[in-house]
């Protein structure tokens, strides 16, 4: 009888999956705002000294707004063309997320005009918080960050631009991949910024706290607080509201049915990780193919619900906490400004906070300096803004589904209550959890031409935007 063969069977070696990074910015910027608090706390003077790290991260912030809105708008305008020319779908999907953009920075703008959060800080900028002696180090160092570009012209020539490539039909194309490459390099460099943030929250939270002692800290709580719940209120009531009248589904069944979804998002602080789970389980809840692979990828860039709230709060926050309020005619010119620059908030970590630097830089320039204290906080309402973005996607797909009669009702009542489970094994497994760099917010995939943006180099995500 021949020995028995002990020699393990040869196995294939799964390659090891490269572990997404940023979970560590994450940490990192939790240790150094709870740091700077700290600091600011105890040791006030110290706190304000260290006023320039917040500054100066601004500043590199301000150095990329304008290649970023060029970008993502010259894009941006060749996907809304090629939207509309899918037929019905897309121009219906293009209309709905515009009316719900709006309705998103309006509900941002009213809860913070209610709540007036900020308010009673005094923030002031580096110059006059050094009292006129600034260090003339600091100043040197400061002096080699870039200066900013106008963002209103910009913003024009990006539109104009993006008009000329779309008559120019094939001649442009080559244009616009070109365009591609150059966003994929400033994503790249915002990334590269953003591993910064935990520098400038430490340097900008110490200074508050600092200066304002547990004010800031209260003021930075209502802050989060409220728009959470902004967000809530927005899911239940706005969302769901639509997706009983226009469906019959309730909305507390459909985020039972994402629940795996959204522990996803909430781990990962982007809803580009659980984009592929979102295009295959509203097919399973009855919506047709096409109807999917058209609302689900253009809403990743357009349809950003969360973040436009986010955008409108935080803005009103910063004009309190630095003492220079909007009037109503500035906050409506900041919503126009949002509705077309909150399209560029998709993309890039930190492309959200771009955005918001955008408007204050185009309306009040001098808001700029109070954004030190967004910095800190920004990363724990990143899960907010994903989740609501993610579900405005979701909820926006059954909405045009049935408009467009595409949606089977039996189908999505079976699949939401459970009687027609979806298939796990239906996905690839390597799929579950691309590697995101991103949110606020949250970005575009394939069908959707600025969702072309990753393929040319940078990972996409939209959401923490």
């Amino acid at each position: 009888m021949p020995p028995e063969n002990t020699t393990p069977a040869p196995t294939a070696q799964t390659p090891a999956k490269k572990r997404d990074r940023t979970h560590w910015l994450y940490i990192m910027v939790i240790v150094a705002v709870v740091s700077g608090a700290a600091i600011g706390l105890i040791a006030p003077e110290v706190g304000i000294a260290l006023k320039p790290l917040g500054t100066a991260f601004i500043a590199l912030i301000k150095m990329i707004i304008a290649p970023i809105i060029f970008c993502t708008i010259v894009l941006g305008v060749g996907s809304v063309a090629k939207a509309a020319t899918v037929g019905k779908v897309g121009g219906l999907a293009m209309i709905y997320f515009l009316c719900m953009a709006t309705l998103a920075l309006i509900i941002g703008l009213v809860v913070g005009n209610l709540i007036h959060p900020g308010t009673g800080l005094q923030l002031k900028p580096y110059e006059d918080a050094a009292g006129g002696e600034e260090n003339a180090t600091v100043v040197f160092l400061l002096g080699l960050i870039p200066g900013d570009i106008p963002v209103l012209p910009t913003l024009v020539l990006a539109l104009l631009v993006g008009f000329a490539l779309q008559s120019m039909g094939k001649a442009g194309e080559p244009v616009i991949t070109g365009i591609r490459h150059i966003q994929a390099v400033v994503f790249k460099l915002m990334m590269m910024i953003m591993w910064a943030a935990p520098v400038g929250a430490f340097g900008a939270i110490a200074a508050v706290v600092g200066a304002t002692g547990w004010a800031a800290i209260g003021s930075m709580a209502v802050l989060m607080g409220a728009f959470y719940l902004t967000c809530a209120l927005f899911i239940v009531i706005v969302l769901g509201g639509l997706l009983k009248i226009v469906t019959g589904l309730n909305i507390f069944l459909l985020m039972k049915y994402l629940a795996r979804e959204y522990l996803l998002i909430f781990s990962t602080s982007s809803s580009e990780s659980a984009l592929p789970r979102l295009l295959a389980k509203m097919e399973h809840a009855g919506v047709s193919k096409p109807v999917v692979g058209i609302t689900v990828p253009t809403g990743y860039s357009f349809n950003l619900d969360g973040t436009a709230i986010y955008l409108t709060m935080a803005a009103l926050f910063v004009s309190s906490a630095m003492g220079m309020p909007m009037d109503l005619g500035q906050q409506i010119s900041l919503l126009v400004f949002m509705i077309i620059a909150s399209k560029g908030a998709a993309g890039v970590t930190g492309a959200g906070l771009a955005t918001l630097a955008a408007g204050l830089q185009a309306h009040r320039p001098e808001l700029l300096d109070g954004m030190g204290v967004i910095v800190g906080i920004d990363k724990f309402m990143s899960e907010a803004r994903a989740l609501t973005n993610f579900t405005g996607n979701a909820v926006a797909t059954l909405l045009i589904g049935r408009w467009t009669k595409e949606l089977d009702l039996n189908q999505a009542r079976a699949a939401l209550d459970g009687s027609s489970p979806f298939d796990e094994l239906s996905l690839d497994p390597e799929n579950h959890g691309g590697t995101v760099e991103s949110p606020e917010a949250e970005a575009p995939a394939s069908g959707s031409p600025q969702s072309e943006a990753p393929a040319s180099g940078s990972p996409a995500t939209l959401s923490r935007t």
